[in-house]
This record gives C-alpha cells, structure tokens and sequence, in this order.
C-alpha cells in the first residue's frame, strides 16, 4: 500500500507591520488590524463572550531566532529561514503577539558549533562545478549605529496598523525610523532615555499614551544589525503591492485561478538577510500559498444538504483546519464548532454588549447574511494567553475562508497535476523569476527609496559559488559479484532485472486475504510476484488464500484473528480503496495485538492495465523488495569503508487523533563489516506535549547500543547519529539537552564494557524544508553534487547535498549540520557516508533526500502517528516492517 501522506496543516502565525518613515510617505503592503475574530473565555457549548478584538490589549510579540543573525521569512507557510532551516520562532518582521515578556527578551546565543580554529571545512574529494544560487549579495548596507526603543502605548492598541499611525504622527521628532510593533530603531537619539508623547485616533478621538524607553544601540554588525536589515527589506517589499496572508507577503493580483477544482494559487516570496561565510547575503525563494475558493459557510451549506447529522459532518469537515479572515488577512486553526451560539449572540465590550452582527458592521462594514449559522471557535496560542489574550477566538463561518488541501484532494492526480505546472517551476524560469523579482524591487520608486534612505545596495546578479560532484556510487547485488554504478539519474531499477537481491529470507508460510470480489485480480498479481521474485533469487510459495464476502475492517480483523494463530511469516491483505480505518485496524492487529509483518495491497494497483498482466511486473518487483526486506532480507548494499559502524536516524511525528501526543521513532542500521548483511533495530516512544524528548534519546540508543552487542558480540566502534524534525529555533536546545545527555549516556555504557576513551560520535541535523536553491548552467545540478562555501554559516561546520534527481520542477538539497563530533573524520568522509546513506532506502530504488536511517525513522514514526496511535509489539523491532 502506498504511503498516505500526512496533511499538511499550515500554522497560523502573527505579523508585525514595518513602517518606515523618512521623507513621510505612507508605507503599502503593511500589516492589518491584529484582531481578526473575537476573543472569547470559558469553555463548553455556551461560552461567555469576551470582549471584542478592538477592545481588548494588543497582542503583537517579538520572538527572535537562535541562529546567527535573525532572519525574517515572507511568503512560505512554515518559516523556513534563509539558511534552509525551518524556523520554529519567528523573525522581527514576522512578529506574533505583544505580551508582557515583550521587551525583555534578549536574542538567543549563538550555537557556534564550530571552533575559530577549526580545520577548513571545505572537502576536495570530487569533480568541481561553478554553480550560482537563490542568493543576492547585499553590496552596501548601513554601518552606522542605530538607537533602540522599548514602546509601550496606553490604553494598549489591538490594531499593528493604528499603532504605525500613533507613532507616525511623532515623525519630526523622531527623524529616520523603524518601528516594529515593538520596538523602534531610530538614527537620531531622542533628548532623554525617556519620553512620554500623546497621539489621538483620528476617527474614534480616543486618546493615547506612548512611552518610549531607551535601550541600547545596535551595532549593525551583531544579530540585532541583520534583524533590522530584515526590517529595511521588509519595508522595500511594501513598495511591490503585496498582500499579508497571516504573516507571509503574497502577490494577489498575479493569482492562478485554478476553476476546474475550485482553489488558486497566490505567488509569494520567502526572503531573509543573513550573514554567511564571508558576505551578508538576502535569500529568495518563490512560493505558493493554496487558497480555496470556499468558505466554511459552503462547507456547512453542503453538509446540510447530504447529510442528516450535518453538525458531526460539518465538525469533521472543518476541524483542524487553517482559515484565512479577508477583512483582516490572519489565519487561525478551528478547534472546536458551538451550534449553541450564532452572530446573534451578544458579547460584553467597554461599550456595552453587543452582537457579532452589530459588531462585524460597524468595525468592518461587513453585512453577515445568515445570523442562524454557528460560530467557529479557534484556541489561542501559547503566547497570546501569557500576553492576557482569552482563550477562545469566535469566528463567523461566511467570513472564513478554507486554506490549504484536504486528503481527499492530494490523492487527486489530475488536481495535484494541474497545480504542478504552476508551482513547480524548472530551474530558467524558476532563475527568470527571481531576477524579475529583484528588478522590481530596485526599480519601483517606493522601494528604491527606502534602500537610497537606508544607503542599502543589492546585487542584481545570483550569487555564485563553487560545488563538487561526488562520485557515483556503486551498487552491489551479491556480496561477491561486483557492483553497477547507480548512474547519472541515481535510479538503478533497470539492474533488478538481472541480477538478485543482496540476501534473502524464504518465504514458505504466509498467507493471502482477498475479498471474493478481487479474486481474479489478486491471483493474476500472485503470479507476477513470484515471477518477479524467482527473478530476484528470492524464494517465495505459494501462499494460502482466504477469501472474505465484504471488505468491511470488522471482516478483516475476524479473519485476522483466526490467521495469526497459524504462525505465519507474514500476511497480505488485498483492499478495495484506501481508506484509514480499515488500513489502521490491519496494522493494529498485526503491529500491535501480534508481531506480524503485513503487505495491503488496493486492488487498482493490482489490476493490470489494459487487462495485460505483464504491466504488472514493475509492481510486482517493487512489492517483492518490500516483502524480503520485511521479512529480514536486504536487496543491495553500497561499499561503506567503516567496520563496526551503526548509523542512527531519529524523527518525530504527531498523533492525529491527539494533538497533545507524539511519538519519536529511532532506526539504527548496524553495519558491523563491510561485505557482511547488514542488520536494523528501531523502536518509538510516546511523549506527551512539553515532555522532554531528550528523556527517551538516551534510553533508545542504548537499546540499539544492547542489540548490536548481543548480535556481534562487542559495541559499535563509531556512532553517527542523524537528527531529522529540528527547527532552526530548537538547535540550541537539541544540543544542550538530547546530544549531552546522549554522550554523556554512551560514556557511561562503553565504560562499563572497559572502553575509557571518547566514544567515536558524530551528530547530524539534517533539514530538508530549506529555501536554498542551486542551479547548474540554468539546470538541476545533478544528484552528488555538495556545496560547503559562499552560502553555509561560519559558524557551523554545514554543507548542503544534492542527493537526487526530479523529473519536474527545481530540485531541493538537503542541509547537513553537524554540531557534535568527535569521530576524527574528515569533511569529505563525512560528506561520502551521508551521500552512501541516501543509496540504502529499500522502498525505492533509487536515492533519498536524507539519509535511509532518516527516512526509515519519518516512515514509522508516521505508521505510529497516523494509524496505530501506539507503540507497535518490540517483537518486531529487528524487521522493517513500516515499510
């Protein structure tokens, strides 16, 4: 059965408008009002309204990133920042909520993992490229020291947008200036540390209060100086016309109507300033933002129509969902639907109560039209009730539109594909792009103002750099045959044709459940598969066949019952669709209530097209990889070089019926001689929200350390361990906590068993969701190719890796950081065994975007979090039965 890919669901994040003011002209393309909906407290079917968004305090929070020079990120739904890794805090432009930690927060440390008199960390090992990249060197910026304010207004503001025009109206005294929301980055010092000034709003003649509390200077050349950089390029984006979509600029007047599937596509940019090996350099990537032509209000529209228990269809419809509020552009995440309340419902504000209707027309001028239709109700963040927020946010269904897709939407091709052609750009139009992208921003009068103000120069040309193409690996079939170059592709499957698998388990007892419906299809797939694998040297029996009347999970789960008690090596299971609970009552049974390994087969996979059963053999061959690899096999190998190895990959998924767990899962390949079979272990651990992670780490290594010694005798000679799932806010954590306690944990164990030396320890985080991009002569560079200059940090030993081939779009490489070692390698072996590590994920003949250890991890910590919702039987911990 093919994987089901997660949803992605796109978090709603917070903004801060950045207004600059200089010569006094009104900045566009500025953040809206914060308020969206209305905050509500209490919980249950009858909340009690809290006061609305305008009346309540402001809520915009600064969070900065732990990485060397904040960077700010537009247009992409997950923070990805510049360097590639995906930033789990915002930056100064995509600010969150004003709390009362505002102002006390310092930008985190640096993790300098990397020693000023290191080695250089550049390999030489492979063919040299000249590559350029999604990067503009910033030429020119401002060096001279800017002042720092604290701002705090009374009564607070709810609106970013009144707050930039409180603060604008002071101008004259405040010269050249930045203002954040939060803070104030001014040229000129004011007269005093202190100062109190009163600006009144033009429409409602509320008057307010705005203290200004001095700082410090920044110097542009530490972290705060590439954060206002960020500021200044944020203010120059204002200039093209784009829209704020919760906290990422998009381009709404270029929208892609897509009207055959009701959804279009908004192109945005993620751009962000940071310093890098030896210049300061902007990164910019193109990115889409899927908006649906639909609001909640169809969605309830049409569960009413098919369905008599539409409120449990509607819930099920909309929970979990992200949705965007036109009238002030944020996005919140529906936790929870109240039948029991509707905008006729009355709230308490400092004027009186008053009802959603009345409230959405007067702040908004927004007629709701049914005032019968339930109110959306969407949780506040952490942030946002440490600030004083209220618990609960309601929301009007007809103002609310659907972001994003549904499951049942990704498994359309055609709507997958007609989408593909927009956002998967090739490498010369992805490159035509960005240059227009940086035209426009030079060019239009507004923005080329603000960098004439801010004396910031860009480069019009990508940056180039230079690359190297490793060699291509060989792949070996037999332990004493020779290998087959992976080829240019990195795609070996032509070779399973002839030749066998590396080592293989017969397969003598298993069996075959079919509904009576797919009967001729699944004997037709039978005959294919055992071609395929006397082919491979792979010796399988014919299995026995058990027919079912229905395809019902409660039918399957019977027969299971009744098959698992026979013994068998493993269990394949033919269903009609793929739908999650039968898929999840299978791999319960089998994964959790027994230890058996299981193939689910759907029955179009197996229908041959046509009706030509020989179209089935590319299947087949696939399907019989998969089952020797279950049952303990290993269908090929790369030469690694290193005896006594064991490779760690970790990663983590959430559940999806309870967003409050999650579940890490480890797989460990041991590697103990170069032409022996290599063998695995994995396991999963459940950990609540907040728990530390770093409790289970340590445990789990040791269990895989336990399994290696009790299959060969003595403990691994050397460790790498790739972390996958670490956000570029999280490296200081996962360094303190997961890889001290890790080493500290392996000490202990090799000095129980007479080893007193460091352990032979090298700790990778791997970051896949990167906006880096390289391009070789306006194409793809090809799988192979390593960068290690120009675009990494200083402050890191880091290189990105080109580790596969696509056949449509820009290819993405993976970031390798490695930010403990003491393994005594060099940067060109390390470089080689992340690459081998990507040649050895049996799901695909073919390379990987991170190492298969990673891969292997992602894939059960998925099976855990998407179906079996527990930790699977440790019977099965030596098989790779997730796949």
């Amino acid at each position: 059965m093919s994987d089901r890919q997660a949803q992605g669901r796109a978090r709603a994040r917070g903004y801060t408008a950045v207004n600059l003011s200089h010569e006094g002209h009104e900045g566009r393309g500025q953040a809206p009002v914060r308020g969206s909906g209305v905050p509500v407290s209490g919980q249950g079917p009858r909340p009690s309204w809290g006061p609305g968004a305008g009346e309540g305090r402001a809520m915009v929070h600064r969070e900065h990133s732990a990485g060397r020079g904040a960077s700010s990120s537009t247009g992409n739904g997950n923070g990805d920042n510049g360097n590639g890794s995906s930033a789990q805090s915002s930056s100064a432009a995509g600010a969150g909520s004003r709390g009362a930690m505002r102002g006390r927060r310092t930008i985190g440390d640096t993790l300098r993992t990397r020693a000023l008199d290191a080695p250089s960390k550049q390999g030489t090992m492979g063919q040299p490229l000249q590559l350029t990249s999604n990067y503009f060197k910033l030429l020119r910026h401002i060096e001279w020291t800017l002042h720092q304010y604290r701002v705090d207004f009374a009564p607070q503001c709810a609106s970013a947008r009144l707050m930039q025009g409180l603060i604008k109206e002071h101008k004259k005294t405040f010269g050249g200036f930045l203002f954040d929301g939060t803070q104030l980055f001014m040229v000129n010092k004011l007269r005093s540390e202190q100062l109190t000034l009163t600006s009144k709003h033009e429409r409602t003649g509320d008057v307010y209060q705005i203290k200004i509390v001095h700082t410090g200077t920044v110097d542009m050349t530490n972290e705060t100086g590439i954060q206002v950089l960020n500021l200044i390029l944020r203010r120059a984006m204002g200039g093209l016309n784009l829209q704020l979509v919760g906290r990422n600029l998009f381009d709404a007047a270029a929208k892609i109507a897509i009207r055959e599937y009701q959804i279009e596509l908004w192109p945005g940019y993620v751009t962000s300033i940071r310093q890098h090996e030896q210049d300061i350099l902007v990164c910019c990537e193109i990115a889409h933002k899927t908006m649906r032509m639909q609001t909640c209000y169809d969605i309830l529209r049409e569960c009413q129509r098919h369905d008599r228990n539409y409120m449990d269809s509607f819930k099920r419809a909309v929970l979990g969902v992200v949705v965007l509020t036109d009238y002030n552009n944020k996005t919140y995440t529906i936790n929870d639907v109240s039948f029991d309340t509707n905008p006729q419902s009355t709230f308490e504000t400092k004027n009186g109560k008053t009802s959603f209707v009345e409230y959405y027309q007067q702040r908004y001028n927004i007629r709701i039209r049914d005032a019968q239709q339930p109110m959306l109700l969407s949780r506040a963040k952490k942030r946002d009730l440490r600030a004083g927020g209220c618990e609960l946010m309601a929301l009007v269904p007809e103002l609310c539109r659907v972001t994003g897709l549904t499951d049942q939407m990704r498994s359309d091709f055609r709507m997958m594909k007609a989408m593909s052609d927009h956002t998967r750009l090739n490498p010369d139009r992805r490159i035509e792009r960005l240059n227009t992208f940086n035209n426009r921003l030079q060019t239009c009068p507004e923005s080329a103002d603000v960098f004439k103000i801010w004396q910031m120069e860009l480069d019009r040309r990508l940056v180039e750099l230079p690359g190297r193409m490793l060699p291509q690996e060989l792949i070996f079939f037999s332990p004493s045959a020779g290998g087959f170059p992976s080829g240019e592709q990195a795609d070996w499957s032509i070779h399973f044709r002839n030749n066998p698998m590396f080592s293989t388990v017969r397969l003598n007892r298993w069996y075959l459940i079919v509904p009576n419906r797919a009967n001729r299809e699944a004997s037709d797939f039978l005959g294919c598969l055992i071609q395929a694998a006397r082919g491979m040297r792979f010796e399988i029996d014919q299995p026995e066949m058990v027919a079912i009347p229905d395809d019902n999970p409660a039918t399957y789960v019977r027969t299971l019952d009744n098959v698992v008690n026979r013994d068998p090596q493993m269990i394949m299971c033919v269903v009609s669709n793929n739908k999650a609970d039968r898929y999840t009552a299978i791999k319960k049974k089998c994964c959790v209530d027994r230890a058996i390994p299981t193939q689910v087969m759907v029955q179009r996979t197996i229908t041959p097209k046509g009706g030509n059963v020989r179209t089935l053999m590319s299947v087949a061959t696939k399907v019989v990889i998969q089952m020797n690899c279950k049952l303990g096999g290993v269908p090929w190998k790369v030469k690694i070089p290193l005896s006594g190895l064991m490779t760690v990959g970790f990663d983590v998924c959430h559940d999806t019926k309870d967003k409050s767990k999650s579940f890490g899962a480890m797989v460990a390949a041991f590697d103990y001689e170069n032409k022996g079979v290599p063998k695995y272990f994995s396991t999963v651990s459940q950990h609540t929200h907040g728990e530390e992670i770093s409790n289970y780490l340590p445990l789990n290594t040791v269990k895989a350390l336990d399994e290696y010694r009790k299959e060969y005798g003595e403990l691994p000679k050397r460790i790498i361990f790739y972390r996958d799932g670490v956000g570029e806010g999280q490296l200081h954590y996962v360094y303190e906590h997961e890889v001290k306690s890790i080493v500290e944990k392996l000490g202990e164990v090799y000095k129980k068993f007479g080893n007193d030396q460091d352990v032979l320890f090298t700790y990778f985080i791997v970051s896949k969701r990167i906006n880096t991009r390289f391009f070789e002569r306006r194409n793809n560079p090809k799988p192979g190719t390593v960068v290690d200059d120009i675009v990494t940090l200083p402050e890191r030993t880091d290189f990105y890796l080109v580790s596969q081939s696509v056949r449509q779009g820009t290819v993405s490489p993976t970031a390798y950081n490695v930010i403990y070692d003491t393994s005594n390698l060099k940067i060109d072996h390390l470089q080689m065994l992340s690459y081998k590590q990507c040649h050895l994920y049996y799901n695909w003949s073919g390379t990987t975007r991170v190492p298969a250890v990673c891969q292997y991890a992602h894939k059960l910590a998925f099976l855990v979090g998407q179906f079996l919702h527990q930790s699977p039987s440790n019977l099965l911990e030596k098989k790779l039965y997730f796949l």
